[in-house]
């Protein structure tokens, strides 16, 4: 049996430590001990990606925020699904997980942070979307569990009334508010359809071979 070895921690602003641990060729982000991440899992948070742009009315030179880095997964998949002309711009948090990209996690971020497309942003994805009107085709947020703060009581400002009323002013007539949740919750999804969103929500597997958990995302078109 594979040992879980501890060989990095991180501070979340706000919040509490993370922990990286490596089990043989594998990584998991936790906190106490729920484990928010693994590169075993990387299905749903490629699939915030993919079916984002394949939503997109206008994919070629779309403009995108990612909310939340992680393990990068969500990042490289919008790389390899749009052209050479998007741009998209990261989002994230804690520095601690991008100093764990370029070094232990390197070869699974393939260096995806150093792609000429993206744009990295060390901060609160919320003061990015604020300071933004009408810029995004797309906002992809993969923050937190879900619309119930689990790393940071703060995130769960974004899923609010108002966080979603400044979402959708941040995002271009037509453009997709993408949320990924571990599971279900009526209440945000009414939420976002009083908040004047075309609403559709979809349920994904957690891996990539269409096993595992499943997790929600919803996906939010602004009028």
């Amino acid at each position: 049996m594979k040992i879980r070895e501890l060989i990095g921690t991180a501070e979340v602003p706000g919040g509490d430590e993370l922990r990286l641990y490596r089990r043989g060729d594998d990584f998991i982000i936790a906190i106490d001990r729920n484990e928010l991440m693994s590169s075993r899992m990387s299905g749903s948070e490629e699939a915030l990606a993919t079916m984002t742009c394949d939503r997109l009315r206008s994919p070629k030179g779309a403009s995108l925020l990612i909310g939340g880095y992680g393990m990068g997964f969500t990042l490289r998949a919008a790389l390899a699904t749009l052209g050479p002309d998007a741009k998209i711009a990261v989002a994230e948090l804690v520095p601690g997980i991008i100093e764990w990209a370029r070094g232990p996690m390197a070869e699974l971020a393939a260096g995806c942070l150093d792609d000429p497309r993206v744009e990295l942003v060390l901060g609160d994805v919320s003061k990015a979307i604020g300071t933004a009107t009408r810029r995004y085709d797309a906002i992809l947020l993969d923050v937190d569990n879900g619309p119930d703060g689990l790393t940071r009581d703060a995130n769960e400002g974004l899923y609010s009334a108002a966080g979603l009323a400044t979402a959708k002013a941040a995002l271009r007539p037509g453009g997709i508010l993408a949320i990924w949740s571990a599971a279900p919750d009526a209440r945000f999804t009414r939420r976002l359809a009083a908040a004047g969103f075309q609403v559709e929500e979809v349920g994904v597997r957690a891996r990539s071979n269409g096993k595992g958990p499943r997790h929600v995302i919803w996906f939010a078109r602004a009028n």
